[in-house]
């Protein structure tokens, strides 16, 4: 019992030494050190992948299916913002405040295509068959706004029909 004792006593010494010289001593504590963790993950995490509503999804989906081979042009913003307007029964103002907030997110265009498929393949489930049809609908609208669709417009469109649930003929809901 004595030499457990002075062990003890011996450790806390070298601590109290230690905290003396000023060595933080606080990164010893492992719920410090797990909290601390959590919040680096959550703080250097991409915020596309923070969004949950489905309707900030699909304007995600929507408008990077259109940013895939550049800069929008003043057709696909309009049609963007028009079945915004229809298929979700948002004012014109909400609806341009969607799209710029989806269009902010997206800045990055070398990061586009891969933050795409990672928020494709995360939120496939949070939606109904009929409104992964209406956002299928919705891409391929805006894409082809100003022509046909690209090469890497179709393959990321099938890529997206593979992810969300399926449905036959059906009108989309979003309200």
């Amino acid at each position: 019992m004595h030499i457990i004792l002075g062990a003890l006593g011996s450790i806390l010494t070298i601590l109290y030494m230690l905290d003396r010289l000023g060595i933080d001593l606080g990164g010893l504590n492992p719920f410090y050190w797990y909290r601390r963790r959590a919040f680096a993950k959550k703080y250097g995490a991409d915020p596309i992948f923070s969004v949950e509503d489905p309707m900030h999804i699909a304007s995600l989906l929507v408008i990077g299916a259109a940013k895939l081979d550049g800069d929008l042009t003043a057709q696909q913003k309009e049609m963007a913002q028009s079945l915004f307007e229809s298929e979700f029964s948002l004012s014109s103002k909400d609806a341009s405040q969607l799209f710029g907030s989806a269009a902010h997110l997206l800045a990055a265009p070398q990061l586009i295509e891969n933050q795409l498929a990672k928020l494709a393949a995360r939120s496939g489930e949070r939606f109904s068959p009929e409104q992964a049809e209406s956002l299928i609908g919705m891409m391929e609208k805006v894409a082809a706004a100003d022509g046909g669709l690209s090469a890497s417009q179709q393959e990321f469109i099938a890529h997206v029909k593979t992810e969300f649930p399926a449905v036959e003929k059906s009108e989309g809901t979003w309200a």
